[in-house]
């Protein structure tokens, strides 16, 4: 789709390099025409692909050895990324999703309201967690409305799960904040039953439970509607120990 070096690869770690079962499905959706020009123009400065062949210099990444970085794991169509991008210039957010037109859209968006504290990664975010980042690199991990896999045969394949939080707190550093968001009610209280467990997290929630919606999580549209609906939102608040 792209010329190499100028825009996503389709596949960046090769089929051959993971045998694991995945915890998303890539989706092949039309890009637009903004979107594909913020992709080959923008892609070489603030995009790279996690092909897990190298380390990732995140202060090189974001020309700012002292920049504290969060990575957040699905992004969807960029609008919530670039708004918390906005609302804290001094965090960095790599940004990490496998939807060819979610990452055109987050960098137009980037590029249109002056956004330099955003870089995008083209992925899985697996190898980057376990072969691309150094310890102690993250000051934080996002994970916010990732796919529930609702039937019981699937659970297998939800992101949240002990061998994702063990590879995660290799990366993130002490006092890192963990967010996580669903709403889906069954994931929740997956999520929370695996987080507390872990002994590499703990909760900043005195009472053990889900945490209110911090301000610097936006409001979505869509979770708006949700809410309407009278659909509950869980949020979950950990720091890494």
């Amino acid at each position: 789709m792209f010329p190499p070096g100028q825009g996503p690869a389709a596949d960046p770690a090769g089929s051959h390099h993971e045998r694991r079962i995945r915890s998303f499905q890539p989706r092949r959706s039309r890009v637009t025409a903004g979107q594909r020009d913020a992709l080959l123009r923008l892609w070489p400065e603030w995009g790279f692909d996690i092909d897990g062949l190298g380390h990732v210099d995140l202060g090189a990444l974001f020309s700012d050895p002292e920049l504290p970085v969060v990575l957040e794991i699905g992004f969807g169509m960029g609008e919530a990324t670039a708004r918390m991008a906005a609302e804290d210039p001094d965090t960095g957010i790599l940004a990490v999703d496998v939807h060819t037109p979610g990452q055109g859209n987050l960098l137009r968006l980037a590029e249109r309201n002056g956004l330099r504290n955003v870089r995008v990664g083209n992925g899985d975010a697996i190898i980057l967690l376990r072969e691309m980042l150094a310890p102690g690199s993250l000051s934080g991990l996002r994970v916010y409305f990732p796919d529930p896999w609702p039937k019981k045969r699937h659970h297998k394949r939800r992101l949240v799960q002990p061998e994702f939080l063990d590879l995660a707190a290799g990366p993130l550093a002490p006092g890192a904040l963990v967010h996580c968001a669903t709403d889906w009610e069954p994931y929740a209280e997956q999520m929370l039953e695996v987080l507390t467990a872990h002994p590499g997290y703990e909760n900043t929630r005195p009472d053990g439970g889900f945490a209110p919606r911090p301000p610097s999580r936006p409001l979505t549209r869509f979770e708006g509607q949700g809410l309407d609906k009278g659909h509950r939102v869980y949020d979950l608040l950990f720091r890494r120990r």
